[in-house]
């Protein structure tokens, strides 16, 4: 690849395999219209937290349910419930087979897997992920969307510019009373870009602690002045001057934009 190639290139692409997947989506600043007015308006912290990444979503509505022992998944047009191990998504295989190369037929990953420990599934989102150089994506819980019930999605990094593989999520389901329904409408997951240099242990160990406010620094009491003290003395002052301050720096471009530029 020439580097005006690499240039040109997206931070991330996503790539299809299951055709009924929903697209990946930009994540929403105001958490799918979830967030209350107020903090959708003048706290940019959470509107910028709920806005980071992509909504990744289950290729199909499906059911799950777990005895507390063995775990069984439904879907429509299907009447029983079926017991898990493995399973393939429906008719993907012979499609997969069809378009693939004949060294990689037979190897369509499976949808949903029933993992060793109690509740565990693992789920295919249908795509797979290649992000740019030093750059891997963060699969987490959707961000200030309050989940639906029944399960909860376990965080996993993956090193998305180095592995080439299905994006899978896994979650833990949380009851054993009642069917666990995942809709393919709603965002299962977010995938956040961050980049590798940020969790590299030379990055991570980069940390000092002041114990004690006795321990404070000059410039630290006069930055809390002016965050805290001086704004809460001014009757005339704006709202939400955090979050006008922070969408201004952010007008002045992308850094991942102006390096590839």
């Amino acid at each position: 690849m020439t580097t005006e190639a690499r240039a040109d290139a997206p931070l991330v692409r996503f790539y299809r395999i299951i055709e009924q997947t929903r697209l990946p989506q930009r994540a929403d600043r105001s958490a799918a219209g979830t967030l209350p007015m107020r903090a959708a308006r003048y706290c940019d912290a959470v509107t910028t937290a709920s806005g980071l990444g992509w909504y990744v979503f289950a290729p199909m509505d499906l059911s799950l349910l777990w005895d507390g022992t063995d775990i069984y998944w439904t879907y429509a047009g299907q009447s029983d419930w079926l017991p898990l191990e493995a399973a393939q998504f429906p008719h993907l295989r012979q499609h997969f087979d069809a378009v693939a190369p004949e060294a990689v037929r037979g190897a369509s990953p499976p949808f949903l897997t029933a993992l060793p420990e109690p509740g565990a599934v693992q789920i295919w989102s249908g795509l797979i992920a290649r992000t740019a150089p030093d750059w891997s994506l963060l699969i987490r819980p959707v961000a200030n969307l309050p989940l639906p019930g029944g399960f909860v999605p376990y965080e996993g990094l993956v090193e998305t510019d180095r592995w080439f593989g299905p994006l899978f999520t896994n979650i833990r389901l949380t009851r054993t009373h009642a069917p666990v329904r995942l809709r393919a409408d709603l965002p299962l997951v977010q995938a956040q870009p961050v980049p590798r240099i940020a969790y590299a242990d030379e990055t991570l160990n980069s940390m000092a602690v002041v114990a004690r406010p006795e321990d404070m620094q000059e410039a630290d009491w006069n930055d809390y002045f002016e965050t805290v003290v001086k704004p809460n003395d001014d009757p005339a002052r704006p709202v939400g001057s955090y979050a006008i301050a922070a969408r201004r720096r952010r007008k002045s471009g992308c850094p991942y934009a102006a390096a590839r530029g």
